[in-house]
């Protein structure tokens, strides 16, 4: 049948087509396709943190794509910036950047955390961590909000990223795929592509890994209790002699990542505590020339 002369240059493009009458449309609508986004419950336990951001902006555009997701726990470390709660990039989150944590150390804007997940890129470093690709980290935030836990998500600053220091606090490194040609990406951005991944898969994920999780009463260490556990040890090798001055920068970060290597419930931390606190006692005992 030949073309009309003003159908001639069209394209039609028919995505569904009902075989009766009766047929039911396919779903559409926001509510069908932010069906399995983790509801306010789920994402209250996971913090963002922007660890010594410089550009204002970038934060500001890191706000805008957490209330994209659903997400509302900002934290910002020695940002470079003081009137970065003014960022204009915030375009529906100004009262996110308001509510926002400003702490001076990473240690305390993660103290209680109990996986913390650092962002970095691997092209020019060697992870001491286990590194996760981005598409399969959401299962695994998926068991520690089953645990109980809270988690954390960390993004260095524009100019070099994570540096090593800010590195030891983490449990594992998450990896976004790349071009090698262009590995870093913009903060604003990797902040919005790691939080689709989490906001799209974590909350399908849930479901499943809290009926898994027969162990609650397993809740893992928060990041305040393995420094506390890192800082005994470390004092303990101190009072037997074992760590050097010019050493103890780097004993004091390799302890760091050691204990959260271990991946330490509650329960065991304290209990590993309480063999130092026994040995550290002896140590000082035995200095002091006591029987």
């Amino acid at each position: 049948m030949p073309h009309s002369p003003t159908s001639r240059n069209k394209t039609y493009i028919h995505l569904w087509k009902p075989e009766s009458r009766g047929a039911a449309c396919p779903p559409t609508g926001a509510a069908h396709y932010n069906r399995l986004l983790p509801t306010d419950a789920q994402r209250e336990p996971l913090a963002v943190v922007l660890v010594s951001p410089r550009n204002p902006l970038n934060i500001g555009a890191a706000a805008r794509a957490m209330a994209n997701f659903g997400f509302s726990r900002l934290a910002v470390v020695a940002p470079f910036a003081p009137s970065w709660r003014e960022a204009r990039s915030a375009v529906g989150a100004p009262e996110l950047l308001q509510k926002a944590s400003e702490t001076a150390t990473l240690a305390e804007a993660v103290a209680d955390c109990t996986l913390v997940v650092g962002t970095a890129s691997l092209a020019y470093r060697k992870p001491l961590q286990p590194v996760v690709a981005l598409p399969h980290l959401a299962p695994l935030v998926a068991r520690e909000w089953a645990r109980g836990g809270r988690v954390a998500l960390l993004f260095g600053g524009e100019k070099h990223g994570l540096e090593r220091g800010d590195l030891s606090f983490c449990h594992l490194l998450a990896a976004i795929p790349t071009d090698p040609s262009q590995p870093s990406m913009n903060l604003g951005q990797s902040v919005a592509v790691c939080l689709y991944e989490l906001a799209a898969r974590a909350g399908a994920s849930q479901d499943a890994e809290i009926a898994a999780v027969a162990e609650r009463d397993r809740r893992s260490a928060s990041s305040a209790a393995l420094d506390r556990l890192a800082g005994l040890a470390e004092e303990t090798m101190v009072a037997a002699q074992s760590s050097p001055a010019s050493l103890r920068e780097a004993n004091r970060r390799d302890l760091r990542l050691l204990t959260r290597r271990l991946a330490l419930s509650e329960r065991d931390a304290r209990r590993i505590m309480g063999i130092f606190r026994r040995i550290l006692w002896r140590l000082k005992r035995d200095s002091a020339g006591k029987p």
